[in-house]
């Protein structure tokens, strides 16, 4: 049986695999319970006899990467979703013998889900399907062909967005959620609403902000360690340094073994209640405090600092994408 334990960053959840003990830490308790849960279901699964190269399918592939990468990712349940959908929903392609699969396979499966989604949905779907393929083919060194992905047009990805928040509209959530600077919040809304506050004084992401207390802040060091999205390729923590405004706004609440009792859904759900309480701020998200903090700090940093402070390796990435400055605006500074 699986077991959970207290730690100080949520909860550690411990497993038996093969014989192997296995761990990983959650942020809540319920999200443990849920890897638990599925390590323990799989257990119960009768063992199907692993398909001899000649036969193996692309599902086999998926199922294979399932159960020894994905688990190990921060986004596991967005990914294992995405998997099973795709073996539920696409059975032609996912039965497809592995020396018979094609760029044309890929292609058909990629037409058909074109017309359930958008460009941008698919192209994150066939990332995940490419680090699969390439891992079985590489490194398990599966009988693919060559190169299944030669020829294949990738959809586009989403373009970059271009929005920012004012002050105004920052000050408009804030009064509607009854949010004050230095008050600790009293519902889920005003957490909401402080999460917002801290990014676009950090440029931390959401999941990142909901990690806050004790245990991952260094107040004499003015630095916050925390656990990110590309944890499991970097194998360590994000210490992301915290500009005098930032810890204006979080002496508040120095000493708390947590500053959020919320999760990453409920504040989710918060914020956009807010935002969509508020006329004519549908266009903007929670995540481009992103885009604001790092736009409006590159006008006194250069880019290798705010990189920093946004932990991006690849600073053509923090320019392209979150550098959100208009051409009036370069015209009018710069001209």
């Amino acid at each position: 049986m699986g077991s959970i334990q207290r730690h100080g960053e949520g909860y550690r959840a411990f497993v038996r695999v093969d014989g192997k003990k296995l761990s990983k830490v959650f942020t809540r308790k319920a999200l443990a319970q849920d890897w638990v849960a599925a390590h323990e279901a799989a257990k119960r699964e009768p063992k199907v006899e692993r398909a001899p190269d000649e036969t193996r399918t692309l599902r086999d592939v998926l199922n294979t990467y399932l159960e020894k990468v994905t688990p190990s990712k921060k986004t596991w349940r967005e990914e294992t979703n995405r998997i099973n959908a795709f073996l539920r929903d696409y059975p032609e392609t996912a039965d497809v013998r592995i020396d018979k699969l094609s760029s044309a396979h890929l292609a058909e499966w990629r037409d058909r889900r074109l017309g359930r989604v958008k460009e941008s949905s698919v192209h994150r779907d066939v990332t995940w399907l490419r680090a699969a393929i390439y891992k079985a083919r590489d490194e398990w060194r599966w009988p693919f062909p060559e190169e299944p992905f030669r020829g294949f047009e990738i959809p586009r990805d989403a373009a970059p967005r271009e929005h920012t928040w004012g002050w105004r509209e920052i000050l408009r959530m804030w009064r509607n959620a009854g949010y004050r600077p230095g008050r600790p919040p009293k519902t889920n809304l005003q957490q909401a609403m402080l999460a917002f506050h801290i990014a676009l004084r950090t440029g931390m992401r959401s999941g990142e902000i909901l990690q806050l207390g004790t245990p991952t802040m260094s107040w004499d060091t003015a630095v916050a360690t925390v656990s990110h999205k590309t944890e499991h390729l970097t194998r360590q923590k994000r210490r992301v340094p915290l500009t005098r405004q930032a810890m204006r706004v979080l002496l508040p609440f120095k000493g708390r073994e947590r500053i959020f009792s919320i999760n990453d859904d409920d504040r989710d759900v918060s914020f956009r209640k807010v935002r969509d309480r508020v006329t004519g701020l549908s266009h903007l998200d929670f995540h481009d405090t992103r885009a604001t903090f790092l736009t409006l700090h590159s006008k006194k940093m250069p880019v290798e600092v705010l990189a920093r402070f946004s932990g991006h390796k690849d600073i053509r990435l923090l320019v392209e994408r979150y550098y959100r400055v208009t051409p009036e605006e370069l015209a009018r500074r710069y001209g």
